[in-house]
């Protein structure tokens, strides 16, 4: 019977895992065990031998318990320290900090025209979204009947507010605050009440440019636009300018880019023409300088409203405007 003990205790202390070491509880000290097995035979003993017998089956179930618990706290303490291990956080090590942002492609490109224009003599100003009626439409020559406002679905609120559908606005603004010579770009959020798809979003960036001194010509605009798309592009555009008619301006052009997501092809957001409308523009209509107080005899100028967003897709090749709103990080970590 001493084998008996003396296996059962070495198995104990060779048990790899708590599964082994159950096992030998189960064999040994079970309802089935070897040990209750011996207890239920003592009644066939002698009465000398029983109390032999039980001696030793007290004896190695104690032994075999205090071995067995032994070995199972070895167990806990050893997967005690694994979970340790592996939750352990040094408290005296600095924070690894916020993850760094960056900045939006919009926001990315808008700086970068603003300092190209800073750098030829220009102002950045910004107006508010609210606007007045008379800011957004009539100051541009947009009266209340003009067919002009039809093009544009405005979203009206109370008091003759209105969200601004253009960026045009600050220009009135600008002229009536600083007058001429007037040199200033006006970079911000626009609003249209407007279904949305591929290119066309509710809410949309706009950038206006204006010039007014004295002599200046369409050369001017000209030279102007091609060294913004030039800046942006940081490589030649293939562009062509055609008649286009704004209230605000006379005459007016209208500058298109060719697609660069399809190159001329026909995608979604070229709508199939190969050419993206880019650069509304022209020179200042003389009945817009006078609602400003600008005496159109003496002084003239050139305007232009660029489309940012559009212009952000092209720079970087995004294929739906949807995304620049989106809001969803995987799309803005690209920049």
């Amino acid at each position: 019977m001493q084998d008996l003990l003396d296996s059962a205790l070495a198995r104990i202390h060779a048990a790899a895992t708590t599964e082994d070491l159950e096992a030998v509880r189960v064999e040994v000290l079970g309802r089935k065990g070897v040990l209750t097995q011996l207890s239920k035979d003592m009644g066939k003993l002698a009465p000398e031998e029983r109390a032999s017998r039980g001696k030793f089956i007290n004896t190695a179930k104690q032994a075999i318990e205090t071995a067995y618990e032994g070995r199972r706290s070895e167990f806990e303490r050893a997967a005690l320290a694994q979970r340790l291990d592996a939750e352990w956080v040094d408290l005296t090590v600095p924070a690894p900090g916020v993850r760094p942002g960056s900045l939006h492609p919009i926001t990315q490109i808008q700086w970068e025209i603003e300092d190209l224009f800073r750098s030829m003599g220009f102002s950045v100003l910004d107006g508010p979204e609210v606007e007045t009626e008379f800011h957004n439409f009539d100051a541009l020559n947009i009266p209340p009947d003009h067919p002009a406002r039809d093009m544009q679905d405005t979203f009206w609120l109370e008091g003759g507010y209105l969200l601004r559908t253009h960026t045009s606005s600050v220009q009135v603004r600008g002229m009536e605050k600083l007058g001429p010579p007037l040199r200033m770009i006006a970079p911000g959020r626009v609003f249209r009440n407007e279904s949305v798809d591929a290119s066309h979003e509710h809410t949309f960036y706009q950038l206006e440019g204006m010039m007014i001194d004295r002599n200046v010509s369409v050369g001017n605009l000209i030279y102007f636009m091609k060294t913004l798309l030039t800046a942006i592009f940081k490589r030649d555009v293939t562009v062509r300018l055609r008649p286009g008619f704004f209230p605000f301006v006379e005459p007016g052009f209208e500058l298109d880019i060719r697609c660069l997501i399809c190159g001329g092809a026909g995608c979604p957001v070229c709508k199939q023409s190969g050419w993206v409308e880019l650069l509304p523009c022209g020179l200042v209509n003389p009945h817009v300088l006078r609602l400003s107080g600008i005496d159109p005899a003496e002084w003239n100028g050139f305007a232009f409203g660029l489309g940012l967003t559009r212009l952000v897709m092209m720079r970087y090749a995004i294929d739906d405007i949807r995304w620049l709103q989106s809001g969803d990080l995987r799309f803005l970590r690209q920049f």
